[in-house]
């Protein structure tokens, strides 16, 4: 009798441990997973997903709190990595022959890779992008075609753009900088700034209001309030639905691109259904179905033929080569950039 209940739960444990093998605990962005993918997958592979949301912050979060355990896959930016990986080990490093490279944009793939590069070691795959750029009514602003335009007296209480670092980019750009190339001095980065910051300041009148919620500053283009914004391209689109004159823009310096990734936790514990679900999840008619549902392009190469004619037509008519060529994308941020840009910004917002 003794023997059966040790076999028994013996079984039991062998069983919990299966089950617990064959879940993959994906730490994601809302949107990245659509359910319709989620159960092609489980069908495909008896994987079961569990998925929760998050956001750049609360990953780095989430992560730190337990060494990087609690998830098997996570998406987070791929500027926000290496800074990361280098301070707190949060992640491992890919291994990337059980990556389906042929799956990928090769130009793309290979920027996450230097981006993402921490003790000679690359740590995330490319998912999907985007830019920020300007969102323009040209029956009203049909002059809007540069990042000058947020400071432009002749738009007068009728820009809108956020109080976070994109803007202080964006403007270092306008302003004839490189920001980026500037990321290694700290002194030159600093002067840029209280330059950037005495600009915007001067230009406070220009400014209908500083967004910090997407619908609401759409609602303000739609009726007129505001004619020239920084924002994302996905936004521009959504109001283009509505009235043709507002659209997208990529700015002359070139719009600022950020990618989203995948990365494995330090301690995750299904590896290789973190493997499976990237593979699965980049194979062009997957990656197409992510896009017109989000409006969002991803790192699929081919993935634009499964994508909503809609849809693709916003990246065709908004992105054509020479202006995903200049597209700006953001490198890896030095920690101790951000505290002294949230110093700049407060003073911005204080300023009378």
């Amino acid at each position: 009798m003794k023997k059966i209940i040790v076999f028994a739960l013996l079984a039991m444990f062998a069983f919990a441990g299966t089950a617990h093998a064959e879940t993959l605990k994906l730490l994601t962005w809302k949107g990245y997973a659509p359910q319709k993918l989620i159960d092609t997958f489980e069908k495909e592979t008896g994987i079961k997903v569990e998925v929760t949301f998050s956001n750049n912050e609360e990953m780095i979060a989430k992560l730190r709190a337990t060494r990087g355990a609690g998830f098997d896959l996570a998406q987070p930016s791929q500027d926000r990595i290496s800074s990361v990986q280098e301070k707190f080990k949060l992640y491992q490093p890919l291994d990337y022959s059980k990556i389906d490279a042929a799956l990928f944009i090769p130009s793309m793939l290979d920027a996450v890779k230097k981006n993402t590069l921490v003790g000679g070691k690359s740590h995330a795959v490319p998912f999907c992008w985007g830019t920020s750029g300007l969102i323009v009514n040209s029956d009203k602003a049909p002059e809007a075609t540069s990042f000058k335009a947020l400071i432009d007296s002749k738009y007068e209480g009728r820009v809108s753009y956020r109080l976070k670092r994109p803007t202080l980019i964006a403007m270092g750009f306008a302003l004839g900088y490189d920001p980026f190339s500037l990321y290694g001095d700290v002194t030159a980065y600093k002067a840029m700034l209280d330059k950037i910051a005495q600009t915007l300041i001067d230009a406070k009148p220009v400014v209908k209001n500083y967004w910090a919620n997407g619908d609401s500053l759409l609602e303000s283009m739609r009726s007129e309030e505001v004619f020239v914004a920084m924002a994302w391209d996905a936004g521009g689109w959504k109001l283009h639905l509505d009235n043709k004159a507002i659209d997208f823009k990529a700015p002359s310096e070139g719009a600022l691109g950020w990618i989203d990734t995948f990365a494995i936790p330090a301690k995750a514990k299904n590896i290789d259904a973190a493997y499976k679900w990237i593979n699965f999840i980049m194979k062009p008619e997957n990656a197409g179905y992510f896009s017109s549902q989000e409006k969002y392009a991803t790192a699929s190469q081919g993935a634009l033929k499964f994508t909503d004619k809609a849809v693709a037509d916003n990246f065709a008519r908004s992105f054509p080569q020479a202006t995903i060529d200049n597209i700006k994308w953001y490198p890896p941020v030095p920690a101790k950039l951000e505290s002294i840009e949230g110093k700049i910004l407060d003073k911005i917002k204080a300023a009378n």
